[in-house]
């Protein structure tokens, strides 16, 4: 039985990934800070669908638990056959009004340890000519949405690069870019989501289950639904004076306190 590896697993799309691997036949690796959360999700995988599920508790902010994390992926004796690089999280403030060391964990989380555990996991499936790389990046890629755009950019171009060196290999690599996806990511973010219309609304199951058929596929870039298919399209072909234009209109739309009525 082919094995999986999700940071990030406690809660949202990193969860939704571990519920469906293991319905797909995998055995998993669940990586996240809440060792509650994590133990109660292993027992539910278990008992629905008899895969074998290990808990590895991290905080990928923290450079020694990331390399623990990576030792696991790179072990000869226990391969892991695909690697999601799920964990990360958002701010409602601006990065200038922000704090300045939440801004340096979203690096350590969202691009070294994407680096790191992508360098691990590579390595190892290269040696054995065959796996699979999937980081979660956001359509915020392809905008001007404050760091979290910056960061998200980084994965999005780091898996291309990575898809194109590990081609020849057997080995693949896929971003996927999801839009508004209804997760617990906002509500920790403390951002006000109020007037952001239905239609920017992704399910969770539905992200989960495009982007894994698409690592299926081999494909390097993966949108899920047309409406964002459409949203990437436009943002590559306007002007990025535009572009930052209405990224700022909407930036400061989501910041702004609700007022009921």
């Amino acid at each position: 039985m082919a094995t999986a590896l999700v940071t990030g697993a406690s809660a949202g799309l990193g969860k939704e990934y571990a519920v469906q691997l293991a319905g797909r036949g995998h055995d998993l690796v669940l990586v996240a800070r809440d060792r509650g959360r994590l133990d109660l999700l292993a027992e539910e995988l278990s008992e629905r669908y008899g895969s074998r599920v290990e808990v590895l508790v991290a905080d990928l902010s923290d450079r020694a638990a990331t390399g623990r994390v990576a030792d696991r992926l790179a072990d000869p004796e226990r391969p892991v056959d695909l690697l999601v690089n799920n964990a990360g999280f958002g701010s409602r403030r601006g990065f200038v009004r922000g704090d300045l060391a939440e801004e340096e964990a979203a690096l350590e989380v969202m691009v070294r340890a994407v680096m790191v555990l992508s360098h691990a996991a590579a390595g190892a499936m290269r040696a054995r000519g065959r796996g699979a790389i999937l980081n979660v990046s956001s359509v915020a890629s392809y905008a001007v949405m404050g760091h979290y755009s910056a960061i998200k950019a980084y994965v999005t171009v780091f898996t291309e690069a990575l898809a194109t060196e590990l081609a020849p290999h057997g080995v693949t690599a896929t971003a996927v870019c999801p839009g508004f996806v209804h997760t617990e990511f906002h509500q920790r973010a403390e951002m006000n989501m109020s007037r952001l219309p239905d239609a920017l609304w992704l399910d969770a199951g539905d992200v989960v289950r495009s982007s894994l058929d698409d690592v299926a596929r081999g494909r390097v870039v993966s949108v899920p639904s047309w409406t964002y298919k459409a949203v990437v399209g436009v943002l590559r072909a306007a002007p990025r004076g535009l572009t930052r234009t209405v990224a700022g209109s909407l930036a400061a739309r989501r910041r702004s306190p609700h007022r009921p009525g």
